[in-house]
C-alpha cells in the first residue's frame, strides 16, 4: 500500500484533535488544580469541592479525543487497512476536526480561569458551589457545540473513498 498526500492529511487531523484541545485541557486543568491547592491546603475537606471544578476543563480533551478515534474508525485504521484518502478528502479530514481542535483549545484554557476563579468562592463560601460551577459550565456550552459541529461533519459530512 502506498501512502498518499491524503492520508498523511488525514492522520494529521486525527493530530490536531487529539492534540489541540488535550494541550487546552492539561493548562485548564493545570491551572485550577494549582489555584485550588490552596484552597485545601487552608481547608482540606473542600477537596471534592475543588476537583468538581477541577475536572470541567478536561472534558474538551474528551471531545477531541473522541474525535480522533471516530476519524481513525472511518479511515479504517481500527480495522487494519487503512483507506487510501485523496488529497480532497484529507482536507476534508482536517476541516471536520477544526472546530474541536481549536474551540477545544481555547475553550478548555478559558474554562479553567473560569474555574479558578471560582475557587474564591468555595474558599469563603462552600455552600454556593453551584454558582462557580454554573460559570464553568457556561465556557463548556461552546465546547460542546464545536464538538457537536465536528461529530456531524465526521459523521455526514465526508465520505472516505465511499465508507460514509
Amino acid at each position: 500500500m502506498s501512502i498518499t498526500i491524503g492520508m498523511i492529511l488525514g492522520f494529521f487531523a486525527v493530530a490536531l484533535a487529539f492534540i489541540l484541545p488535550g494541550v487546552g485541557s492539561a493548562i485548564g486543568t493545570a491551572l485550577v488544580g494549582s489555584a485550588g491547592s490552596g484552597v485545601v491546603t487552608e481547608d482540606p475537606d473542600k477537596f471534592g469541592q475543588v476537583l468538581l471544578l477541577q475536572v470541567l476543563p478536561g472534558t474538551q480533551g474528551i471531545y477531541g479525543a473522541l474525535t480522533g478515534f471516530l476519524l481513525m474508525m472511518k479511515m479504517g485504521v481500527f480495522a487494519g487497512d487503512v483507506i487510501q484518502l485523496t488529497t480532497t478528502e484529507g482536507w476534508l479530514a482536517i476541516a471536520a476536526a477544526t472546530p474541536i481542535a481549536l474551540v477545544g483549545l481555547i475553550s478548555a484554557v478559558i474554562q479553567g480561569k473560569v474555574a479558578a476563579a471560582g475557587l474564591g468562592v468555595i474558599a469563603k463560601r462552600p455552600e454556593e458551589l453551584g454558582k462557580p460551577l454554573v460559570f464553568a459550565a457556561m465556557v463548556e456550552t461552546y465546547a460542546v457545540l464545536a464538538f457537536l459541529a465536528t461529530l456531524l461533519l465526521v459523521l455526514f459530512g465526508i465520505d472516505f473513498g465511499g465508507v460514509a
